[in-house]
């Protein structure tokens, strides 16, 4: 099992920048790929960003150029920069990690609204 918590949404004015934190624990060693999704009010889940071990990071089109995941060497840590930041960005957002064997770890998400 692997538990994700994740923090560092909030209120920010459009143009503004967050940086969203993702701390894994528990039996890490089998994570193989890790990502970012989103959710809307609304609307389905959707990929924000994701990569597989010592892969290129894939990020949704809407966020090419804004968003930038990073993750630490022990995979006990994954990030989200995100800057320039609009209106459509406010959903929740969910942390993601998967095991080698398939096993689909999420977190609890969190909130980031932009508005004026």
């Amino acid at each position: 099992q692997v538990q994700l918590v994740e923090s560092g949404g909030g209120l920010v004015q459009p143009g503004g920048s967050l940086r969203l934190s993702c701390a894994a624990s528990g039996n890490i060693f089998s994570i193989n790929s890790m990502g970012w999704y989103r959710q809307a009010p609304g609307k389905e889940r959707e990929l924000v960003a994701h990569s597989t071990n010592d892969a290129n990071t894939n990020y949704a089109d809407s966020v090419k150029g804004r968003f930038t995941m990073s993750r630490d060497n022990t995979k006990s840590a994954v990030y989200l920069q995100m800057n320039r930041l609009q209106p459509e960005d406010t959903a929740v957002y969910y942390c993601s990690m998967s095991s080698s064997r398939g096993a689909v770890f999420w977190g609890q998400g969190t909130q980031v609204t932009v508005s004026s």
